[in-house]
């Protein structure tokens, strides 16, 4: 099984820009595709982004898209997530996960493994 850590999480102000990254180890992340998801106080956690096995396929949520890249580099183990123009309706706990299914699904039902979460906190 994969191993997945999140960092670069932290307080930020609105219009700002965060990178998160998702490192992985155990079994190497090419085998999986990577979703990003968040969850807020009191809400449940939703889908970001996400990018196949191969990084040729990327899907984002509307309220991220053109503001959000999610990237991969197989060869680190790691993915990312980079975030611009951030809103303070962005503020939840990032979470990473990966999908033995290889593709960029925005159901988190269909992710296999999960981090810990990184806190992201927008002020305005």
């Amino acid at each position: 099984q994969v191993q997945l850590v999140e960092s670069g999480g932290g307080l930020v102000q609105a219009g700002g820009s965060r990178r998160l990254s998702c490192q992985a180890s155990g079994r190497a992340l090419g085998l999986y595709a990577v979703g990003w998801f968040r969850q807020a106080l009191g809400k449940e956690r939703e889908f970001v982004a996400a990018i196949s096995w191969g990084g040729g396929h990327t899907y984002y949520a509307d309220s991220v898209k053109g503001r959000f890249t999610i990237s991969r580099e197989n060869a680190e183990n790691t993915a990312y997530l980079q975030m611009d123009s951030l809103r303070p309706e962005d503020t939840a706990v990032y979470y990473c996960a990966a999908s033995a299914a290889g593709t960029d699904s925005p159901d988190l039902n269909d992710y296999d493994y999960w981090g810990q979460g990184t806190q992201v906190t927008v002020s305005s």
